[in-house]
């Protein structure tokens, strides 16, 4: 048998390499991880966690200027420090990649700091910072590099007036005006951030709503929410072109109502992701890819001898908790351990707006399309007591159920810290349960919760309070 410095060589460090790292060490082997920057990957540093840390920031700063009166708190000039919650959000992300190398040197990981290069099957080239190269050999080689923001053809990004999500993170002005490109869960978080810290915010999608892939009752509450807030909604808007100015951009944008221009201190260009393959496969390395993304099977093997590939860089849903599972998935299946398949058609999603979106499973739309018989329950926080009491009444719990057994087949929900509703539905679907048991569990009093009991019983003809 071949000697191979490692048994598996992990290239990135965000949610799939550290995770496929940390559950290789902990099957007892022998384990490098490459990572060019900070352990933790986009996810952690530059995606989920900072920017829900902006987010809270923002929906505090709101909650004051606009609601502090019903509170019975008054002020006096309210101000921002614009510079303050981009540094606590750095602060988070830094203490949690912290946190990483500890459980590396908790399970004997190895860490090279560096761009690591797919050399050939059990071969992987490392081009560290300094300068220097070394190479290394595993029996397995995983490639998690997760992915790159795109942006619009003929728009170039330069980071100051054209931008990305990881420079929206750290700018260290606030803009007065902010056009952003695309309303999926990056432009809408971003939106909503911005929006609540007084920035002007223009949002343009092409689709016919925010957040097309949600359940569109969802998209149309986040829609109104975000309107009445004061954010400039552009649905069915195509922009044409994005000029940089003195003073920043000038967007022409397609509207239904006819041609309009945009002018912004900065754009935001949210307009989705492309797996992150560069300098990743050396000359002559035959990776298959396929429309921008490495190639996999349901094992996530490649077609290079145990090269094997999981998270953003193999393609959607591009979600920090999928790249995770298929991570764990992996390196059990490579380790011998029996594994459960992951149920793509129940994959969890969460918009951290205000009000948050989250969902799972079938739309309402795509249920009817598939000409299933079901059964809707909707019940709105309006009339829950506990949203109520915290004054966060907009938006509902929405279940959709098979109508002939009763099964989950969908839950769409918007409204205050619905994504932490979510895990009991996926819970319930993973373990099949039905209408009747939602319904039946005891849902403790008074919490958001018991709107999912409410909703299952709209559906059942049995709620209670609506």
């Amino acid at each position: 048998m071949p000697t191979y410095n490692f048994d598996i060589i992990v290239i990135g460090g965000g949610p799939a390499g550290y995770a496929a790292a940390i559950r290789g060490a902990q099957l007892k082997k022998r384990v490098l991880c490459v990572e060019k920057e900070n352990l933790g990957g986009t996810c952690l540093n530059w995606g989920c966690i900072p920017t829900k840390a902006l987010l809270d920031a923002g929906a505090f700063v709101r909650k004051v200027r606009d609601h502090a009166g019903e509170w019975g708190i008054s002020y006096d000039n309210l101000t921002i420090d614009f510079a303050k919650p981009i540094a606590r959000s750095r602060a988070i992300a830094q203490k949690l990649a912290k946190g990483i190398a500890h459980l590396f040197n908790k399970y004997g990981v190895k860490h090279e700091v560096g761009v690591g290069q797919l050399a050939g099957a059990h071969k992987v080239r490392v081009k560290k910072n300094d300068g220097t190269t070394a190479e290394f050999t595993a029996e397995h080689i995983l490639i998690a590099t997760g992915a790159k923001p795109r942006t619009l053809p003929g728009v170039e990004l330069d980071g100051k007036t054209v931008i990305t999500s990881r420079e929206a993170m750290t700018l260290e002005k606030q803009p007065k005006k902010m056009a952003v490109i695309g309303a999926g869960a990056i432009g809408c978080e971003f939106a909503d951030f911005y929006n609540a810290m007084g920035t002007e915010v223009h949002i343009i999608e092409l689709l016919d709503h925010l957040l097309p892939i949600e359940d569109e009752d969802c998209s149309i509450q986040l829609e109104r929410s975000f309107a009445k807030r004061g954010i400039n909604i552009y649905t069915k808007s195509k922009t044409d072109r994005v000029e940089k100015t003195p003073n920043g951009v000038k967007l022409t944008v397609a509207t239904p109502k006819g041609p309009i221009t945009i002018e912004a201190d900065v754009c935001l260009m949210a307009v989705g992701v492309a797996g992150n393959l560069d300098d990743l496969i050396a000359p002559g390395v035959n990776l298959a890819l396929e429309k921008g993304h490495i190639k996999v099977d349901k094992s996530y093997r490649t077609n290079i001898e145990n090269v094997w590939a999981m998270g953003d860089v193999i393609g959607p849903p591009w979600l920090a908790h999928v790249a995770h599972h298929e991570a764990v998935h992996c390196v059990e299946h490579i380790c011998g351990l029996k594994v459960h398949s992951i149920d793509y058609n129940a994959i969890p999603g969460c918009t951290y707006t205000h009000p948050q979106v989250a969902s799972l499973g079938l739309t309402e739309k795509k249920a009817r399309e598939a000409k299933r018989d079901i059964r809707v329950g909707k019940f709105p926080f309006s009339v829950s007591g506990r949203a109520l009491a915290a004054g966060e009444t907009e938006g509902f719990v929405k279940l959709i159920f098979d109508a002939k057994y009763g099964e989950l087949i969908g839950a769409h929900m918007i409204g205050e810290n619905v994504t932490e509703l979510l895990a009991e539905l996926v819970l319930a679907k993973q373990l099949e349960a039905t209408e009747e048991e939602i319904i039946t569990a005891m849902h403790p009093h008074p919490t958001l919760s018991e709107a999912v009991m409410e909703s299952a019983g709209v559906a059942g003809g049995r709620a209670i309070h609506l």
